[in-house]
């Protein structure tokens, strides 16, 4: 379900109708998340450590109100639940786009996720049509540990979708950490959301259970 917000007496009408002019107003950080203890602890339960993060990821998006709103028809909106539009990698060496649904119990959530991502791997195309817009437009590079990444877009696509990128895994000193890039509308997102976002996701991967 999605809510009409009142832009009037919303606190960030200032923000929102100035970043909404910008030609280009998304921005984006890259960042470093410590995997150590959940990597342990998720292949020690024989779970998916990709399907695990991604959880942990949508579970902090989801306590965080800025990353439920998004611009339609030029006006702010709200959802009450985010999902992940995730790339699935394909046996053709392409990728599709999927439409997981974002469940707070992780073990329904990665049924859930198993079927969606077996669903795309067998369909021909992008899949381009099969989700909406309360959801976060997810992407993983286990190739390359990363310091910095873009995406493509196109000028002419009003977008207000949030992107979220993981890398490769790397060690340092006793930790194994991974690069996570966050891109969003400027007029919906600020650094103080992308900060409050980094530190759920370090919380929630840093829990002795799952």
């Amino acid at each position: 379900m999605k809510h009409s917000i009142d832009l009037e007496n919303w606190e960030r009408k200032d923000h929102f109708e100035f970043f909404s002019k910008f030609s280009d107003p998304f921005w984006g950080l890259t960042f470093n998340i410590d995997c150590s203890i959940a990597y342990k602890r998720v292949k020690a339960a024989d779970y998916s450590f990709y399907l695990y993060y991604l959880y942990q990821s949508l579970r902090a998006v989801n306590l965080i109100p800025a990353f439920k709103f998004r611009i339609e028809e030029d006006k702010p909106v709200r959802y009450d639940r985010i999902d992940a539009s995730a790339t699935v990698d394909k046996p053709d060496g392409t990728f599709g786009f999927s439409n997981i649904i974002y469940k707070a119990d992780f073990v329904e959530f990665q049924q859930l996720a198993r079927a969606e991502i077996a669903r795309v791997r067998v369909e021909k195309g992008l899949n381009t049509g099969v989700a909406g817009q309360n959801v976060i437009h997810y992407s993983a590079v286990p190739w390359i540990s990363f310091t910095s990444l873009s995406h493509a877009s196109h000028s002419a696509f009003k977008d207000s979708i949030p992107k979220i990128s993981f890398g490769k895994t790397f060690r340092q000193d006793d930790q194994l950490l991974m690069p996570v890039a966050l891109h969003a509308h400027h007029a919906l997102i600020d650094g103080l959301q992308a900060g409050l976002f980094a530190d759920l996701f370090q919380k929630f991967l840093n829990e002795t259970e799952i």
